[in-house]
């Protein structure tokens, strides 16, 4: 099989895939307890304005109807109106979607760009001090719990120091004001700073730690040997030899870190109070605000699934022993 029929088929299971997963998140949705027209009524509203109210969303007509509804709507790009924001679904992830790019994103590839060489020279170097130190560090920030460190951060950094802002993507009265574009650059650079430290040392560690480890199972193949065997310069053979092979699982993990940062992180963008979709998609399940949910679930998985058909495509380029 050649690599264009390897993609057409990886496609069709995509599509057969993304129809499960719109299907179940139909279901799932409707199956959580609570009436979603109960977050955005007066309980003192008479039952017909509930009901007028329950028309215009859909929610009035049979649960099939719906979902022939929903199907439709999806494969055109339309996922209606949000149930909680005064606004359609697709406005909201337009608005919510930059802030979480420029966190998230830009968290993930500074911490590989910092993480991959950093593992690589302290696999080459193992036994030595910086390999000890490197690996403890790492292993700290890995498992440390992301919200109590995110904490820890902003009171000492922005409460007790106060270098930083405590929270926000942007301060309004400079928004507000005739001030120029760079000073309104500067204040939400001002605001990234911390949040963005504290993903890319998180971040930073699971990359080092995992390009050393698979750097350590590379250099123990037969193919090192032969090449020191053969008397190739040390930076040959671990750039050039090891390192390029070591690079197959971090290249599945940069792909798919790439693909969940756009949905942002929960639990951070609460913390730092950061306008993104991670955020968004709390306050749309608390609220029943199924359109939201629903449309911030199905692009992960739409990233998520192109981001594994990336990493087989990459994997071909790295290791010219993998056909498809």
């Amino acid at each position: 099989m050649n690599l264009g029929r390897f993609i057409l088929n990886r496609l069709g299971q995509i599509v057969i895939t993304l129809f499960i997963i719109t299907t179940f998140l139909f279901l799932l949705f409707r199956m959580m307890p609570g009436d979603p027209t109960s977050m955005i009524l007066d309980p003192k509203m008479p039952p017909e304005a509930k009901e007028l109210i329950r028309k215009e969303f859909g929610l009035d007509k049979p649960l099939m109807v719906q979902y022939l509804y929903y199907l439709k709507n999806t494969l055109t790009g339309n996922f209606g109106k949000s149930f909680y924001y005064p606004e359609t679904v697709l406005e909201i992830v337009k608005r919510k979607l930059p802030p979480t790019i420029l966190l998230f994103t830009t968290a993930v590839i500074l911490s590989y760009l910092i993480g991959l060489p950093l593992g690589k020279t302290i696999a080459w170097r193992r036994g030595s001090r910086l390999e000890m130190g490197a690996t403890v560090f790492g292993l700290f920030f890995y498992t440390v719990f992301i919200p109590w460190f995110g904490l820890i951060a902003i009171w000492v950094f922005s409460y007790r120091l106060g270098w930083f802002p405590i929270g926000g993507m942007l301060t309004p009265e400079v928004w507000a004001a005739d001030v120029g574009l760079f000073p309104k650059i500067w204040d939400v650079l001002y605001h990234l700073i911390l949040p963005l430290s504290v993903l890319t040392l998180l971040f930073f560690a699971g990359s080092m730690l995992l390009m050393r480890n698979s750097m350590l199972e590379t250099l123990r193949e037969d193919y090192i040997l032969t090449a020191r065997a053969k008397g190739l310069p040390e930076r040959v053979i671990k750039n050039r030899h090891a390192a390029r092979n070591a690079m197959l699982p971090v290249v599945t993990a940069l792909t798919l870190s790439l693909a969940f940062s756009l949905n942002g992180g929960v639990l951070t963008e609460t913390i730092f109070s950061w306008p993104g979709l991670g955020k968004a998609l709390v306050e749309a399940v608390l609220n029943h605000d199924y359109p939201l949910a629903q449309a911030a679930f199905l692009l992960l998985a739409i990233l998520v699934l192109f981001a594994n058909l990336l990493a087989d495509i990459l994997y071909a380029y790295l290791d010219p022993r993998i056909k498809y």
